[in-house]
């Protein structure tokens, strides 16, 4: 069991590691890896149902999966990435060679996302690019007006229908209408 604790606390890393490509656009306290992992997987989920998949909560575990690489690798932004190479899948089967009962299972939720060699994959991924292109769209909202790249490269990378309406109904929306009218009188 003590490999499992051990797996946690190492998983609790991603609370801290920041999703660096926000950087470039001068954002200085972006969201954490774990945070954008946790909206991801919601997303997910909501997008199986959306695509009529079987499984909703695979994708969304899939989801809360796909960058768990980083609590060892950090979060690389698209610049870094034209220079450094990092091998996740290495990272990811070394952070799961000891969890005998999950490890088949959290590798193949990984390959899957990374690859988009299944239906499920592509629904995860595709969760992941949503999540980005709404951070920006939130970041655009704080001022950040560069932050509408992410939002266009995001939607360029999806490939379910559900996603992609979904973005083209994003790129209306202001952040903010959610509470808007549910305010006190």
């Amino acid at each position: 069991m003590d490999k499992y604790i051990s797996f946690f606390f190492e998983l609790g890393q991603l609370k801290y590691v920041p999703r660096s490509g926000w950087h470039l656009l001068g954002i200085r306290q972006p969201e954490s890896v774990a945070e954008h992992s946790a909206r991801t997987a919601q997303i997910a989920y909501v997008l199986a149902k959306l695509e009529k998949y079987e499984n909703p909560a695979e994708v969304a575990v899939m989801a809360l999966f796909h960058d768990m690489a980083e609590a060892r690798v950090n979060d690389k932004h698209k610049v870094a990435a034209r220079y450094i190479q990092v091998d996740e899948e290495r990272a990811v089967k070394e952070q799961i060679e000891d969890l005998l009962e999950v490890k088949e299972d959290i590798l193949r939720f990984w390959k899957e996302t990374e690859e988009r060699s299944t239906v499920a994959g592509n629904i995860a991924k595709d969760a992941d690019s949503l999540e980005v292109a709404i951070t920006a769209k939130e970041y655009m909202e704080q001022g950040y007006s560069m932050a509408e790249n992410w939002i266009e490269r995001s939607g360029k990378r999806l490939v379910t229908e559900s996603a992609k309406k979904l973005h083209e109904v994003l790129k209306k929306t202001n952040p903010n209408d959610w509470w808007n009218g549910l305010k006190v009188k």
